[in-house]
């Protein structure tokens, strides 16, 4: 979905595709069929952006095979989708039964999270729209915390640099621009957006017009960020805004009640990591998954909970408990709301469907591409309020 900003710049609006677990090409075909083309049908758009999620074996097949990519863009046109952005975060194994600490390796230390995001960003720059020349990757924010050390930080921001470099070279073969957005998560090294700024503003001046940052609302909100002090800080430092996910956390306003921590209890899954996080006097703590949360007592209850839980945009929790809502739209409002955009490439990034309480899953395709094509409106919706104008 295109949208055209007061500046006449044009924003686009995607929805991540990690939601529909596949690792091979062959399954990405299928998601495209299954999945991407009736989110676009149920919203009666002719043209319907998606985020595309490419697992190693998959980009693999894509990148040594040169007919393999033209069949997909191909795929691509016929189903009326374009891909601008690509979620180069998780590496493989995203729709396993437990993914957990899994998702953060390789890391930017190791060689193979270089290899692979070279390969996406060439696979980006052919699937590229004709008229568009500036495409977006996120990726991890460099590494889970521990263990991570002063040769671990020199390794990933040489690997970092490298990139910056094939990325270049990149554009001036094919007149793509493609860019790279860190995406702060809470337990990692960079867990804030003002985790960010260092290491970004570390990175040589070349490095750092291609390696930004990816603003994910629902992790702002877990970390208890204040979207207007964060982009602000951002923005103060030269530190672009590659992409920006739309997402939102759980929010427990009263957790040392029985009540709210029953209801908590039933976000508690085994495939992904919930961190939780509440804001003291004295900073932020935390616990790296909501079980922890629940059962030890190492984390305060005294004040607000939070959860990195992608709950569904349109559909926030019942009672006692609440979604972050209310970060995203503020994030939005200054990323898109202003004089110019601070970002071009907006995604929605609910991948927790199915890691849902089972009475709030989807049942069958139809039930998420109904889910899916809700959040989108949510967006659109959201967005004109802005004064974007929505393009055909």
């Amino acid at each position: 979905m295109r949208f055209r900003h007061p500046d006449g710049s044009t924003v686009h609006l995607a929805y991540c595709t990690n939601v529909h677990p596949a690792e091979t090409l062959d399954g990405v075909l299928a998601q495209l069929r299954d999945h991407c083309e009736p989110v676009r049908r149920r919203l009666g758009r002719d043209r319907l952006g998606i985020g595309l999620w490419l697992a190693k074996d998959a980009a693999h097949a894509l990148i040594t095979d040169p007919a393999a990519l033209r069949g997909l863009r191909g795929e691509l046109e016929r189903r009326g989708l374009e891909v601008v952005t690509l979620n180069g975060f998780p590496y493989e194994g995203f729709g396993a039964e437990e993914v957990k600490y899994r998702v953060y390796r390789p890391d930017w230390t190791e060689p193979a999270r270089l290899d692979h995001t070279t390969d996406l960003a060439h696979l980006l720059a052919a699937l590229l729209p004709e008229d568009i020349t500036e495409g977006t990757i996120s990726t991890l924010p460099i590494a889970w915390r521990t263990p991570f050390n002063t040769a671990r930080a020199d390794a990933a921001r040489t690997a970092l640099t490298t990139l910056a470099e094939r990325l270049d070279a990149l554009e001036e073969l094919t007149g793509k621009s493609i860019r790279i957005g860190l995406e702060p998560e809470p337990g990692c090294t960079v867990e804030t957006t003002a985790d960010a700024i260092a290491p970004l503003t570390a990175l040589a001046a070349q490095a750092a017009a291609r390696i930004g940052i990816c603003v994910d609302t629902c992790h702002l909100a877990t970390s208890f960020e204040d979207p207007a002090t964060a982009l602000s800080a951002l923005t103060a430092a030269g530190v672009h805004i590659a992409k920006a996910q739309l997402s939102a956390a759980l929010h427990a306003e009263h957790p040392h009640l029985p009540e709210v921590r029953e209801a908590l209890a039933a976000f508690a899954e085994p495939r992904f990591l919930h961190q939780t996080r509440t804001s003291t006097s004295a900073g932020l703590r935390g616990t790296d998954d909501l079980d922890e949360a629940l059962t030890g007592a190492v984390l305060p209850d005294g004040a607000p909970w939070r959860a990195h839980f992608h709950v569904p945009l349109h559909a926030p929790p019942a009672p006692p408990l609440a979604s972050t809502l209310p970060v995203l739209q503020d994030a939005l409002a200054r990323l898109v709301g202003g004089p110019a955009p601070l970002t071009r490439h907006l995604e929605v990034e609910t991948y927790t469907w199915q890691a849902l309480p089972p009475e709030l899953r989807p049942r069958n395709r139809t039930q998420l591409a109904h889910g899916i094509a809700a959040e989108l409106t949510l967006a659109r919706d959201l967005l004109v309020d802005l004064g974007l104008k929505e393009l055909p």
